[in-house]
């Protein structure tokens, strides 16, 4: 246990010293958010760092474990009992959005045959929540750091795009300025990224005086959303399981089966109970931050273990395929709300 210690000390310490300023930054500028401030620091400060072996247990340690922590934490941010009352309205829009979007990254996969592991990173951040979706489908698919910090990038620049154009883009189509129903259920299942999110909810509720109605009813939606992340992730573990059996008969589900999801669901529960029992959610509002702060973290070491040369060489087809994702949502979450007589 001490030797483990010893051995991810000075990673985890190199990790901590990017992670503080990229937490901060992210807070000052929430509309590109923390982990992207991570992933660039991680990026540049590795081109510096001459010898990376006394770090480098301590930056896997991160990138791979602490990554773990950080959803099940994620966990103690959901109340089922608000997201099932409030999210039923929505569910037809976000089973339609996150069908959209896995249905276009493995057709476009297949087309340009881009890697499988970044295609799924990219079809499952676009069509659930972003870097939360990421963080907890790439230990489950073994996806190497390069590999996440491209699918981070690629939902990362669209996230951007969404916050800054979707209220002009509400407005141009008709969505009502009186009420944040429409524009909130619109921002929850069409933008991928909490931060971005709570951008575009915000700046809508900011422009028309809406107080926090669009922001509580966006958030909402993209609660329920993030509840997709428990079968698409229990899904990739089967198939990642079949998949290793078939090459190594002696392998066990339980040496690659996603336990930290399990986890997950099990801190959405004490939640959830606690509330029902009068507990406040502001309660958990230290452990969901510690939550995003571990993704911080994680993502600064993802950094530091990525060829930014690379990742610019490659990043063609994926931004294709993120930007196809996107629009596809997009399409789709328009119509549905449409169909269902929300706008």
């Amino acid at each position: 246990m001490i030797k483990s210690i010893k051995d991810n000390f000075a990673g985890i310490v190199l990790v901590l010293f990017l992670a503080i300023p990229a937490w901060f930054l992210g807070k000052f500028y929430p509309i590109i958010g923390g982990p992207v401030f991570a992933i660039l620091l991680g990026m540049i400060t590795t081109n510096f760092i001459k010898n990376k072996l006394p770090f480098q247990k301590g930056i896997l340690f991160t990138s791979k474990k602490i990554l773990q922590y950080a959803v099940i934490l994620l966990g103690f941010g959901l109340n089922l009992s608000v997201v099932l009352e409030t999210g039923v309205q929505s569910l037809p829009i976000i089973i339609s959005t996150i069908t959209t979007s896995l249905v276009i990254a493995y057709t476009l996969q297949k087309m340009l045959n881009i890697p499988v592991k970044i295609s799924t990173l990219i079809g499952v951040g676009s069509s659930i929540c972003g870097g939360s979706a990421v963080a907890a489908t790439a230990p489950v698919i073994n996806a190497n750091d390069e590999e996440v910090a491209q699918a981070i990038s690629v939902i990362f620049f669209f996230n951007v795009l969404a916050a800054l154009i979707f209220p002009a883009f509400g407005s141009f189509i008709g969505f009502s300025t009186t009420s944040g129903e429409a524009f909130g259920i619109f921002a929850g299942t069409a933008v991928n990224d909490t931060s971005s999110v709570t951008a575009a909810a915000a700046t809508w509720d900011t422009i028309y005086n809406l107080g926090s109605s669009t922001l509580d009813k966006a958030v909402t939606v993209k609660l329920t959303r993030t509840l997709a992340i428990i079968p698409i992730t229990l899904f990739l573990a089967i198939k990642s399981t079949k998949d290793s059996n078939n090459k190594n008969k002696k392998l066990d589900i339980k040496k690659i089966f996603p336990f930290f999801i399990l986890y997950f669901i099990a801190a959405s529960i004490i939640t959830t109970f606690s509330v029902s029992l009068g507990v406040d959610a502001s309660v958990f509002s230290p452990l969901k931050n510690l939550s995003k702060f571990f993704i911080v973290m994680a993502m600064c070491a993802i950094g530091l273990n990525t060829n930014i040369i690379k990742l610019i060489k490659t990043g063609g087809k994926p931004i294709i395929m993120g930007f196809s994702c996107w629009v596809g949502i997009t399409i789709v979450s328009l119509l549905f709300q449409y169909i269902l007589g929300i706008w």
